[in-house]
């Protein structure tokens, strides 16, 4: 049976408020909090331990815990509304919050298709700009999303709650630029970098086979040793004053460009 929660000052949401803003609690614990029922569902179904969780008092959720946790449902509080809407970025619209057990991401656990896509993000610090990559990731069908030299923790709530629980649904590696590029020599799969340098613009650059794409941060770009080692420089062209869009803007010009290449062959 649920237990209800009524405080602020309750050990269960002095921990998940711990998980939520301290990425050293996270990888201390091996755990983290996921907003919103639709995620805890997408978790679940890709495997992910759900340890407790926490629903609104007067969200409806009972049919659907049953019906998924039909052996062993997790640890389950049923929080004041004024408590919960203090805990949530969504407030009412999310309903429910889980601490879920992370799992590892090692490049050694990726499984490619036989014409593989690659998005590997070049130390991304902003979690909206990395779960925005990784929701466009899911819908253009990436093979996997590999985070080098990262400062963003891929279990900051904000990463998944930007990506839409695709976090879940996408296979995520986290290495370093060294790693990636041995794994991706490896499996014999083409570095495409944007750069300003020495670049092609992204329409002339044949995407159809393996392909990774290296994108960097807004402020310095790629690292060196991406520029020195890459197959083909790619760049998208402004005609403004700007010289370059959102990451996750890019990103999902690109992974679009290899979806119509592809669709033509």
């Amino acid at each position: 049976m649920p237990f209800a929660i009524s405080s602020l000052q309750n050990k269960w949401i002095k921990e998940l408020r711990l998980l939520m803003e301290k990425s050293k609690e996270r990888r201390e614990t091996g755990m983290f909090v996921i907003e919103g029922w639709k995620e805890i569902v997408m978790a679940k179904e890709a495997g992910y331990y759900i340890r407790s969780l926490f629903v609104r008092d007067g969200a409806i959720y009972k049919k659907e815990i049953n019906e998924i946790w039909k052996e062993e449902q997790p640890e389950t509080a049923l929080v004041f509304k004024e408590i919960f809407d203090k805990l949530t970025y969504r407030g009412v619209s999310s309903g429910a919050i889980a601490i879920a057990e992370s799992k590892t991401h090692e490049l050694a656990d990726l499984r490619l298709g036989h014409n593989p896509v690659i998005l590997v993000l070049d130390a991304v610090e902003k979690p909206g700009n990395l779960g925005a990559i990784i929701r466009t990731a899911d819908a253009t069908n990436v093979d996997a999303v590999i985070c080098c030299d990262t400062a963003t923790d891929v279990y900051n709530p904000n990463v998944i709650r930007s990506s839409v629980g695709c976090s879940f649904s996408v296979p995520i590696a986290v290495a370093t630029r060294e790693e990636t590029i041995q794994w991706l020599r490896r499996h014999q799969i083409q570095i495409l970098v944007t750069s300003l340098k020495a670049s092609k613009v992204y329409t002339e650059v044949d995407f159809k086979k393996p392909s990774a794409f290296v994108l960097g941060t807004e402020a310095v770009g790629v690292d060196a040793l991406w520029e020195s080692l890459s197959n083909q420089n790619i760049i998208l062209p402004m005609l403004g004053k700007n010289d370059s869009l959102n990451v996750s803007n890019t990103a999902a010009v690109l992974l679009y460009e290899m979806l119509r290449q592809r669709s033509r062959r």
